[in-house]
Formats: structure tokens, sequence, C-alpha cells
């Protein structure tokens, strides 16, 4: 596949861009109630209040990536996923992954950007640890997920640590991933194919298995196959796992949002997954009310209310992150509310994939990442390798209120 449309099809990703086990008495008995958190007290109207830019966070991806020392590491990437390890390290995931080695300015053609060469290796799938301090460390070998089959791949999205069965004392990584298969136009980001979750050992981050939990390849329409996983939220022995399904295939939110739950401990179990079917857990998954994303985007639950992150409607979409609130992940989403549009470095440039990291988030403030891409397909990849920074996460810190 050329470069250059390889290179396009991550932005499609963030810009347009996710079963049956039997259970004992003894589980039956250990699942949470039934209800979950569907309203309750403290839930109230929230939106985008303000917003600044994070150069910490943004700089040290760009000091790691830049870092010459080693020609196997992460140089950029989309697709920024982040999960707290028990040890206080994180495990960022990405997408589409640019490594090989950074050479300082002028580029080939005179200007002043840091630049790598067009035969740097792209691989569909990274994973860089950073320290308990902030600090990149290293690039895990890459790609950490192989390819299911020839002219598929896989794209990590959310990821979580839990027991690895339900009471266990001992925690592994649960990593969503999104398989995707070659297609056609309009399907130049890839066809949607299923959603899968791989289980890694800690501390080594060892993959030890991938299971398929939602097969969607039989479906006929694919843009009305949904795929699991850009986002999760933790609260009262459920993870509530939020997908979409890729709505016309185009590069501007014409999503629905989608919600499964999963019992702590089981989410590498198919059989444990309830999808929300509008109007209860079980059967074909639904549509949640109210809310129209991207395929990817970001959920987060604050002081009762659950607050999701997704482009704008329309053109705005492409330089704009808004917000809907719920106080229940099944909705209804009211919104969307307040919107902003971060920083970009030129023209010709397009936002996407805003992503929440809540273990990076503390006193009423919260961190959320966006990625970055050339928009144009003809010389994408030259142009991504000519200008370095066009291609790895930013990061800004908001602060939600009720809106006005």
């Amino acid at each position: 596949m050329p470069d250059d449309v390889r290179a396009r099809q991550r932005v499609g990703a963030g810009l347009g861009v996710l079963l049956a086990l039997v259970l004992g008495a003894v589980l039956l008995s250990a699942l949470p109630d039934d209800d979950g958190p569907e309203g309750g007290a403290g839930c109230a109207a929230r939106a985008i209040r303000s917003w600044s830019a994070d150069s910490g966070l943004t700089g040290e991806f760009a000091r790691y990536g830049d870092d010459a020392s080693r020609s196997d590491d992460w140089t950029g990437g989309d697709g920024t996923h982040s999960v707290r390890l028990p040890d206080g390290r994180l495990l960022w995931l990405f997408s589409d992954t640019y490594l090989g080695q950074v050479h300082g300015p002028p580029n080939p053609v005179g200007e002043s950007y840091a630049w790598r060469d067009t035969s740097a290796p792209l691989v569909r799938n990274s994973a860089v640890v950073m320290d308990g301090e902030g600090r990149l460390e290293r690039t895990l070998p890459a790609p950490l997920f192989a390819d299911p089959a020839p002219d598929q791949w896989r794209w990590p999205v959310a990821a979580r640590v839990e027991p690895r069965s339900p009471g266990s004392a001992e925690s592994v990584v649960r990593v969503l991933l999104w398989v995707r298969t070659a297609g056609q136009s309009p399907w130049i980001y890839g066809v949607p194919t299923a959603t899968e979750v791989a289980t890694l050992s800690l501390p080594d981050l060892r993959v030890e298995s991938v299971v398929k939990v939602l097969d969607q390849s039989l479906v006929p329409d694919p843009s009305q196959r949904v795929l699991f996983g850009t986002t999760l939220v933790e609260e009262d022995g459920w993870t509530y796992v939020f997908g979409g399904d890729d709505g016309q295939a185009a590069s501007r939110p014409a999503s629905s949002a989608y919600v499964a739950r999963v019992p702590e401990g089981r989410l590498g179990e198919p059989g444990a997954w309830k999808y929300w079917n509008g109007s209860g857990w079980g059967g074909a998954p639904r549509p949640v009310r109210g809310a129209k994303v991207g395929s990817a985007f970001s959920v987060v639950r604050t002081e009762g209310t659950y607050v999701l992150f997704t482009m704008a409607a329309g053109a705005a979409g492409l330089t704009t992150v808004t917000s809907y609130w719920a106080c229940s992940p099944t909705g209804p989403w009211h919104g969307p509310t307040k919107d902003f549009s971060p920083a970009l470095p030129h023209g010709g440039v397009a936002a996407y994939n805003p992503q929440a990291h809540p273990e990076l988030s503390d006193g009423g403030r919260l961190v959320l990442s966006y990625d970055v891409n050339w928009l144009e397909t003809v010389g994408a990849s030259a142009s991504i390798n000519a200008n370095v920074t066009l291609y790895r996460p930013r990061f800004v810190t908001l602060r939600l209120t009720e809106p006005g």
C-alpha cells in the first residue's frame, strides 16, 4: 500500500474519525448491582469552562520523538490512549506509528523543521512507556499487536488494569483493539471488522492473548458496523465501554454512540459483555440517545455527571472540540455545549481524536489530548516526514462548569 494512502487512513480514523460463556452460581452472585450508575445524586449539567495548552506533555512527546539515540522507537503516531499501571508507570498506546530516526532542521527542502527520512518504518500500532515522573522511557517492540490476517490490522484504543479474573489478586492490562480490513472508497480508512480484547501481563507488558468479543464482519452495511473501545469508564464494579459506527464513512462526525458494560475482571470474556439495546442491557447494540460523535471520542465521569468529548459537527469538526453531558452512560445526552479550538501548527492540517486522560488529571483539571495530521491525500506522507510535529499528540488542560 502506498505510504500516502496509509498515512491518510489515520486521518479518517480520528476525524471521521466498536458471545457465550456459561456463568456459574458463584460468578452470578458476584455481579454488581444490575441497575448501574444511571443518574443519581451529584449529576448536573457540565460544559467546558476554560482550556489552556499543556506545553509540558506536548513537549515531552516532542523530546522523545526527536531523540536520535535509537532508530527503532516512536517518532510520531496518533490514536493516543493511556493507562496508569500499578507501579506508577503510564502506558501510552498509539495506532499508526512512525519509527526510525529524526533529523534536525533544516529539512531537505530547506524548511526549519525536524524531519525523518521517507523510508522510515510505519507500523500499525505501538506502545510507549512513561515513568512515574512523567518522562518517556522506551518503546515496546513494534508493532505490539500483530496483524490478524492479510489486509487486516489492529488499532489499540482504550485500556484498563483489572483483576485477571473476578476476585483475583493478580492484575493484568486489558487493551481494546479495533480490527479493520483494507477496502475501497469510501472505506479508504479500512472497513470496520471486529472488536477484540488483548491481555498484557504485568509488570513486563507481554501480550498473552487476544480474544474477539464482537465480530461485525457479517453485517452487510459497513456503515452500520459498531466498534467498541474508543473510551471506557469504570464505575461501581462495571466497565462501561463506548463505541461508534462509521456513519457516512467521511471525515466529519456523523456517527452514533453506543455503550456496552462488563463486570470488573471480565473484559476478556465475550459472554460477559452486555450491550445497550435502547431499553435495557442485552441483545444487539443500539445507539444511545442524543449524541452525534466522531468514530473516536472520549467519556469521563466527574462529580456524578458523564461528559463526552468529540469533534464538532460540520466543517468545524476539522478544528473544534465540543462536549455533551448525561446522568447515565446510556443517555439521554445533552448538547453539544460550549466548544473550543485547540492550537494547530499551520494551515492544511486538522485536529481529531480528542481523548481524556483521567490518570493525569487532578484538582478540577482534566487533561485532554488531540491528534494532528495533514489534510491532503496527495503528498501526505512526504509532508508528515518533512515536518515531524504534524503527526504527534498535543495536550490541553480543561476545566468544566455548569453551562451558562
